[in-house]
C-alpha cells in the first residue's frame, strides 16, 4: 500500500515532521557555515542573541513575521481552492497602492484608527482586484493560474513604477515614492506590547499590522473550516470532478477564493507602507509574496501553523542580518542559502521523512 494513502497522527503529520525537516535544513547550514571557517555554534549563538536578546530583536522578528502571515494566508486560501497563487507579490504591491492613496487623502483630517479601517479595506480591494483577471482567465478560459499570477507579478511592477515615477513623486525630489503621511495615516508602534515583558521597543518597527494580521489569521480559519463557501473551496480544491457533481460552480469559486487570495496579499501593505516607512516606496514588499509561499507550505495551510511559520522566517531575517553583522565572513549572500534550505526541506521535500515516519508508526501500531 502507498505510504502517500496512510494516516497519521496530527502530531506526526503537523508537529514531527516539519521539525525533523527544519532540524535537517539548520544542520546542512551549519555544515555549510563549517566549510567557510566559522562555527556553527558560535553561528546559532548569534542567531539567538540577535532575536531574543532584547525587546528591539523580538519586535524586528515580529516586523517581519507580520507581512509573512499576511501573504501565507494569502497562498494557503488559494491552495484550499485547489489553485496555487504565484502571484501574492504583486497583489502586495499592489495593495500597497490602495492603502497610500487612502493615508494620503486622509492622514491630515482624521486620526490613525479612523484611517486604519479604510486602509484596510482598500489595500484588500487593490489586492483584490489584482487577483481578479488571472482568476477570470483560470475559471473562463483555462489559463493556467501560476503562468498568469507570475505574469501580473511583473505587469504590477512596472505599473507601480510608472504610478511613482509619474504621478504620485513629491515634485523636486529624486526618489520615487510619496510624500511621508501625517501621523493620521501612520500605524502606530506596539511599544506597550514590549513594556507589558518589560523590554524595551527600540527602534523595530513593529506596528499595529501585528494584531490585524492574527484576526486576519482567525478570520481565513472561520472562512475555511467554518463556513459554506469554505466548504466549497475545500471540495473545490480536494477534487473538481466531485464538486462538479455536487453542484458547486467551478468558475465562481475560483474567482472568489483568489480574489480573497489577494485581498490577504494586499493587506501585507499595511506593515510596510503604513506601519513601516510611512510613505510608498518601490519594491517595498521585498519578496514577502514568495516567501509566504514555502510559510503557508511549512504551516500545513493552516492558520495557526502559518503563524509559527512567519515566525521561523522572522527569525531567519532578524538573526541573519545579525549573524552577517557580527560574523562578516557570513554574508548576506550566505543567510540567503541558510533561507534557502529551509524553503527546500518545507517546500519542495516537506514529505522527504513521511514514508519513513508510516513505517515506524506501523511498526509501533502492529508492537
Amino acid at each position: 500500500m502507498s505510504t502517500a494513502s496512510v494516516t497519521l497522527p496530527r502530531w506526526i503529520n503537523y508537529g514531527l515532521i516539519p521539525l525533523l525537516n527544519l532540524v535537517v535544513a539548520f544542520l546542512i547550514s551549519g555544515f555549510v557555515v563549517w566549510l567557510i571557517g566559522e562555527s556553527p555554534l558560535a553561528a546559532l549563538s548569534l542567531l539567538i542573541e540577535g532575536v531574543f536578546g532584547s525587546g528591539e530583536g523580538i519586535g524586528f522578528t515580529l516586523y517581519y513575521a507580520t507581512s509573512f502571515i499576511f501573504t501565507g494566508l494569502s497562498v494557503a486560501v488559494a491552495i484550499h481552492a485547489g489553485l496555487f497563487n504565484i502571484g501574492s507579490e504583486g497583489q502586495a504591491y499592489f495593495g500597497g497602492l490602495g492603502c497610500a492613496l487612502v493615508a494620503l487623502s486622509l492622514d491630515n483630517y482624521v486620526p490613525w484608527y479612523v484611517t486604519m479601517p479604510v486602509a484596510i479595506v482598500g489595500a484588500a480591494l487593490f489586492g483584490a482586484v489584482a487577483a481578479f483577471i488571472p482568476a477570470w482567465l483560470q475559471a473562463r478560459r483555462g489559463s493556467h493560474i501560476v503562468i498568469t499570477t507570475i505574469m501580473f507579478n511583473y505587469i504590477i511592477a512596472t505599473l507601480m513604477n510608472y504610478v511613482l515615477v509619474h504621478v504620485l513623486k513629491v515634485p523636486g525630489k529624486m526618489a520615487p515614492e510619496t510624500r511621508t503621511f501625517l501621523e493620521g495615516g501612520q500605524l502606530p508602534k506596539l511599544t506597550w506590547l514590549m513594556e507589558m515583558f518589560g523590554s524595551k521597543l527600540g527602534a523595530a518597527p513593529l506596528n499595529v499590522s501585528f494584531i490585524i494580521a492574527l484576526f486576519a489569521a482567525w478570520f481565513v480559519w472561520l472562512l475555511v473550516w467554518r463556513t459554506k463557501l469554505g466548504f466549497e473551496m475545500r471540495t473545490l480544491g480536494v477534487s473538481p470532478t466531485a464538486a462538479s457533481y455536487a453542484g458547486i460552480p467551478y468558475a465562481r469559486i475560483v474567482i472568489i477564493a483568489m480574489m480573497l487570495s489577494g485581498a490577504l496579499a494586499g493587506m501585507m501593505a499595511l506593515n510596510p507602507v503604513m506601519g513601516s516607512s510611512a510613505r510608498l516606496q518601490l519594491d517595498f514588499v521585498g519578496g514577502a509574496g514568495f516567501v509566504g509561499i514555502a510559510v503557508s507550505l511549512m504551516g500545513r495551510n493552516h492558520p495557526l501553523g502559518i503563524i509559527f511559520a512567519a515566525i521561523l522566517f522572522g527569525v531567519l531575517y532578524q538573526g541573519g542580518d545579525w549573524i552577517s553583522f557580527e560574523m562578516p565572513n557570513i554574508t548576506r549572500e550566505m543567510i540567503l542559502v541558510i533561507q534557502g534550505l529551509v524553503i527546500l526541506f518545507a517546500g519542495a521535500l516537506e514529505y522527504m521523512f513521511r514514508p519513513a515516519m508510516v513505517h515506524i508508526y506501523q511498526q509501533f501500531k502492529r508492537a
